[in-house]
């Protein structure tokens, strides 16, 4: 686990969660998320299930969604999947492959059932599709006239990997359509029976061949041969259940369009049914798990979805999820090991995190090797208010310890059989001082994490704000990542970002010196300078996430380019402005999706002297490019518009998110900035402040008219 955290107590209901404790917990989140993304979606190789990752999932939503101005530069929330693994070509998604929100009890589906009608202001039943969630690999065949033309895994939803010549061996992938829309992209999921999974298995034991630890690494691992023959050899098979880029429609329904694939002659799940509201859904999730046993493939859940395509779309997405559908996931397992030792392991903000090293165990088909042990207090078997966890026992080297892996990547430790406890064994003693480099660590008051106070002097701390600086939402720079990081860093090469582009000025060409270094030839030494130099020219958002300032994620960033601009008129506001007062502070807050802490987070990095003389010395290198206006040709394209008092024809989530995809800007207060305000029944103080500088002011109607939706 490579930790850029802060941790706090995860037993901790979102609710009940303080300031501290939730960035704490944010930070944790994001570390244990980013290393099952590279494991699942990249190597094939997961240390957890699909429940356990899509519930600690909804746990970073959650405490997002009450505290938005914690919001991390690698917020999970803003990724999806991983980036594509090495050897394959890159194919981007015409329509994004975005992943799903989750229900774990069935009060999360009720209230996923309330929140659509919410949204869209309908009272009554809806109608909603249930089927079974495959545990598999998701895949996109674009066909063009007829013929699969092209077929890619999700990748990081944008962009994914170039699989076309392996999905032509899959036997329930037609290569050809009748009757099928011009263009049609038919998403699914490839996957291994468990039969076929065996007989594999058994065939790679006789031929001294890798074995396979379950049947989605095998159809993945399958699937992403560079060699098309050994696909040809594997037993894969595929569900379709979705689409992406479409010429036509398919059916006005969810249900309507899977009859209209499964015509087209894809295998599509029997199980699927319609349901009408929560009560119907919730039983068949049931009558699926009792048959999840002899249904002879993986399943970790039911996926229900709004059945009316027409509300699908008036719902929309949110950043990474559609808000038309969910997964309602099966409960994850428990396993007894032995606690080998405790690992201190510091992050980019300092927080000193430990990690428990387990003998290794099998837990939900998953081998465990180590858990988040979270803070000293968890340690000691205490929670955030001093109360008892884990009936006050305290966790020590060598003790029995129950691996709980309901919603943990990295598991927490559940429980610990004191019967079994060795001999002699001691408290464990957290350290005060940082072990990367022996600065003081201290733990301020309401704050669960201990921190050191190094800074850069930390190298590990260093080291991180490295990594992400050049990670896939900042720069991006191909070929530095974080090994190549670390090495630079360690030989002295790169201490900051601004070095990275100075890199072959400061070593002459730069190329002699790296050519003969271990992994390194004529070739990849090349590709790296050129990379660096591609990353010159970089958008203002990358800049601004890639600066690492904290609570500012990829979402935010955008955000900031979008309002500001430029770079200049970014760092100028932000130089000169004050913290709680003033015109640059309110401009600031009149950002929809910015807080006072996510302000006084920004203003402050801009004007620490050694962070700006920092930020400094790397703008000097860079073309930073001014954020794209709206390219829409709406009327409200790249316009400030706040919407106040009652909306009778949509609700305020509905309109707002209609406004932004027409290329508006939506902001919570009226200011000199704002273009249009849309006031309905109740309009108080902001229409007033309108009317008082002038701002066009319309009514629900009116807006409806401009936007062409009356």
């Amino acid at each position: 686990m490579s930790d850029t955290q802060s941790h706090t107590v995860a037993d901790i209901a979102v609710a009940d969660l303080n300031l501290a404790q939730a960035r704490g917990e944010l930070a944790r989140l994001a570390q244990v998320l980013a290393r099952a993304n590279a494991a699942y979606h990249t190597q094939d190789a997961p240390d957890l299930s699909d429940a356990d990752y899509d519930t600690l999932k909804q746990r970073n939503a959650a405490i997002e969604a009450r505290f938005p101005a914690l919001k991390r530069p690698d917020s999970p929330s803003e990724q999806i999947g991983a980036a594509p693994a090495e050897g394959f070509g890159k194919v981007t998604h015409r329509v994004a492959m975005l992943s799903l929100g989750n229900a774990f009890s069935d009060e999360d589906v009720v209230d996923f059932d309330a929140g659509v009608r919410k949204f869209l202001g309908a009272p009554g039943t809806l109608s909603y599709t249930a089927e079974p969630k495959i545990d598999g690999l998701s895949l996109s065949l674009r066909y063009e006239n007829g013929a699969l033309v092209t077929a890619a895994t999700r990748g990081d939803g944008a962009v994914g990997e170039d699989v076309t010549a392996n999905a032509r061996m899959v036997a329930d992938i037609p290569q050809t359509l009748t009757d099928a829309p011009e263009i049609i992209e038919v998403r699914g999921e490839v996957y291994m029976s468990h039969a076929d999974f065996a007989a594999l298995n058994a065939r790679q034991a006789e031929t001294s061949d890798k074995q396979f630890a379950n049947p989605r690494n095998a159809a993945a691992g399958s699937l992403r041969q560079l060699d098309a023959t050994i696909t040809r050899a594997r037993p894969l098979r595929f569900f379709a259940y979705a689409w992406g880029d479409l010429s036509a429609p398919l059916a006005d329904t969810q249900m309507g369009a899977i009859r209209r694939l499964a015509d087209l002659g894809f295998v599509t799940n029997a199980l699927t049914t319609l349901c009408d509201g929560p009560d119907d859904m919730i039983a068949h999730y049931r009558q699926i798990e009792t048959q999840r046993a002899t249904l002879g493939y993986d399943i970790d859940g039911v996926v229900y979805k709004v059945n009316d395509l027409g509300l699908q779309r008036r719902l929309g997405f949110r950043s990474t999820t559609p808000r038309w559908a969910v997964a309602h996931k099966f409960p994850a397992e428990l396993a007894w090991t032995r606690l080998d030792s405790i690992d201190i392991q510091v992050g980019r903000t300092g927080a000193l995190s430990p990690v428990a090293r387990l003998k290794p165990v099998t837990v939900g088909g998953v081998v465990v090797s180590n858990a988040t042990l979270h803070n000293e207090d968890y340690i000691k078997g205490r929670g955030s208010k001093g109360e008892e966890i884990r009936g006050g026992k305290d966790i020590r080297v060598g003790d029995w310890v129950q691996v709980y892996r309901a919603g943990d990547v990295i598991p927490k430790i559940a429980d610990v059989d004191l019967s079994k406890r060795p001999a002699g064994a001691q408290p464990y003693v957290f350290p005060q001082v940082c072990p990367q480099c022996g600065s003081e660590a201290i733990r301020e008051e309401g704050d669960a994490v201990r921190r050191c106070t190094g800074g850069l002097i930390c190298p590990a701390q260093a080291v991180e704000k490295l990594k992400h600086f050049v990670s896939r939402g900042a720069f991006d720079i191909e070929g530095l990542g974080a090994k190549q990081v670390e090495q630079f860093y360690t030989d002295g090469w790169v201490r900051e970002p601004a070095d990275i582009f100075t890199l072959r000025e400061r070593f002459g060409n730069g190329l002699q010196q790296l050519k003969n270094r271990e992994g390194w030839g004529d070739k990849s030494a090349a590709n790296l300078f050129d990379a660096i130099d591609a990353r010159r020219e970089i958008p203002l958002h990358r800049l601004i996430f890639g600066l690492g300032i904290r609570h500012v994620g990829e979402q935010v960033s955008k955000l900031l380019a979008t309002h500001f601009g430029t770079w200049e008129a970014f760092e100028t506001a932000l130089t000169q402005a004050d913290i709680g007062a003033g015109a640059a502070w309110d401009d600031l807050m009149n950002i929809d999706g910015v807080g006072a802490v996510l302000a006084q987070s920004v203003i402050t990095t801009l004007q620490q002297a050694a962070e700006r003389a920092s930020i400094d010395r790397l703008v000097a290198q860079l073309d930073v490019q001014a954020a794209a206006r709206p390219t829409s040709d709406s009327p409200v394209a790249g316009k400030t518009v706040v919407f106040t008092g009652s909306l009778e024809k949509m609700t305020r989530a509905e309109a707002k998110a209609r406004a932004e995809s027409l290329g508006a800007k939506v902001a919570g207060s009226v200011s000199a900035k704002t273009d249009l305000l849309v006031a309905g029944p109740g309009a108080g103080s902001k229409a007033k402040k309108a009317a008082e500088l002038g701002i066009e002011t319309l009514d629900e109607d009116g807006w409806l008219t401009l936007i062409g939706d009356a």
